[in-house]
């Protein structure tokens, strides 16, 4: 039974977004990690399928099990290679077994179907067919990307230079690895290349995270030495990201309301070498933007709690579509909250809103409301190069996707406080080039500015005036000789 307890927890983990799968498994110290991690994945793979069987034969109710748990048991009984356990536990599930099986049953009947695969969403098939290139991120606080590099090509690694293309992340095999074209601090590798027993994960010279999680801190990029605040921290990747960012000087806050989550981010932390972070279990929203202890914060990541509909393993809820609704419309009221509590913190200059939703009500919507309520902040056009856009009209904003950029579903805004009398066309950007209008852009130390916006010409004087000057002119007197 041990082994379903497990696997259960590491599902509910990875819906509150502790980790991935693999990283989790591997950090349970459970004795057979492969039987645990094949019967994680699986379960994922016919979440919606398990879930429906579950609702509709009512077997929650009628043996008091939680739904995780009851998804890897019911896995097992109907789907797997047959329940591994035995005791009260075994004949629980063998009295549901004839009603549970005639559910499945009929599913296939429904969609005309004769194999359990089949009954899988068209997207999960294609996922499941194309998986995700393994991204790692090499952690600069301990070593540099150069010295990775050379590690793993003394291991008989292939490195193939930068990335040139996307589709260069695609058709990775066996050994080899490229440098990613977008992000400079990350490695590409083969989708089922593992390096959760290696030295360099271990001694934590490197993170595994998905591409997409990486934006954040990057287009944050808070500068050396200053002050910045993780809002909703846990599980801990995007803070270490912004400690390397940071080179380990300044102070970063972080904050989670999960005491676990944020015991477990202490233990990430300090393999990672961060040593600049102060950790609070504490809800964000009770933090006081006012409190002088806060007042040199310049840079805050703000990565709420959402829907997690990006990540590839939880993408079909099995909600139904009002349920589905108003669990968004909270999420998007919280989201919102945080946001704009967020934009109160006084010296704050740059912001990033992340979430791994694919949700327009967690993403665009969010943001867009939250700008009419902040007149003062605006967006900050990203990475003009970069392949999926925020839906219009935030097109400054970023979007990722499986399909688009072989990473997680993911969505990035950034906002930046205005300078005191910017006109509102001074910030807005040029349509399509991502560029912004031509204002002055720095000042010097003689208080010249370096660049200067379009000039225009000066309106020529007309005939009147010109006629008016002249009769000045005529009559004014002469000046007295000695």
């Amino acid at each position: 039974m041990a082994l379903y307890l497990k696997a259960a927890e590491i599902l509910d983990r990875v819906e509150r977004k502790e980790g991935a799968v693999k990283t989790l498994v591997y950090d349970s110290k459970f004795q057979n990690i492969k039987q645990l991690f094949a019967l994680v994945c699986e379960t994922q793979k016919f979440n919606v399928v398990l879930q429906d069987i579950i609702i509709t034969t009512k077997l929650l109710k009628d043996t008091k099990l939680k739904m995780n748990l009851a998804k890897v048991l019911v896995y097992d009984l109907l789907i797997g290679q047959g329940l591994k356990c035995g005791g009260s536990w075994k004949t629980m599930m063998m009295k549901h077994r004839s009603r549970l099986q005639a559910e499945l049953a009929r599913m296939k009947v429904k969609k005309k179907v004769s194999r359990n695969v089949d009954l899988l969403s068209s997207s999960s098939q294609q996922i499941e067919g194309n998986q995700l290139p393994r991204y790692v991120r090499v952690n600069t606080l301990k070593t540099t990307v150069e010295d990775v590099i050379d590690y793993l090509k003394r291991e008989g690694f292939l490195y193939q230079g930068q990335a040139s293309r996307l589709e260069d992340l695609n058709n990775l095999s066996g050994k080899t690895f490229v440098s990613d074209l977008h992000l400079p601090d990350l490695l590409v590798f083969p989708p089922k290349m593992d390096f959760h027993t290696h030295f360099l994960y271990q001694a934590g010279h490197i993170i595994l995270q998905d591409k997409a999680s990486c934006l954040p801190a990057y287009l944050l990029n808070p500068r050396v030495g200053a002050q910045v605040l993780d809002a909703c921290a846990a599980p801990g990747n995007k803070t270490s990201h912004l400690a390397a960012i940071m080179h380990n000087k300044g102070k970063l806050f972080a904050f989670d309301l999960d005491a676990k989550r944020l015991s477990t981010m202490s233990t990430l932390l300090l393999r990672a070498g961060v040593t600049c972070q102060q950790l609070a279990n504490q809800d964000f929203l009770k933090v006081d933007p006012k409190s002088p202890e806060y007042s040199n914060v310049e840079y805050i990541l703000l990565d709420p709690s959402c829907s997690g509909s990006g990540m590839v393993c939880l993408r079909d809820s099995g909600a139904e579509p009002q349920e589905e609704s108003g669990r968004l419309q909270a999420l998007a009221a919280f989201q919102l909250r945080c946001l704009n509590h967020a934009l109160l913190f006084p010296h704050l200059q740059r912001l990033v809103y992340s979430t791994c939703s694919i949700h327009t009500q967690e993403n665009e919507e969010v943001v867009s409301a939250c700008l009419q309520q902040n007149k003062e902040f605006r967006l900050v056009p990203l990475k003009p190069e970069w392949p999926e856009r925020g839906l219009p009209p935030l097109s400054q904003c970023l979007r990722a996707s499986p399909e688009r950029t072989l990473t997680h579903g993911f969505f990035v805004a950034v906002l930046e406080r205005q300078a005191v009398g910017d006109e509102d066309e001074r910030t807005q950007t040029l349509p399509q080039t991502g560029e912004r209008s031509p204002v002055i852009t720095h000042v010097d130390e003689t208080d010249q500015p370096t660049q200067m916006p379009i000039s225009t010409k000066t309106k020529p004087a007309n005939s009147k005036t010109k006629r008016r000057r002249n009769r000045k002119k005529k009559n004014k007197p002469k000046p007295e000789s000695d």
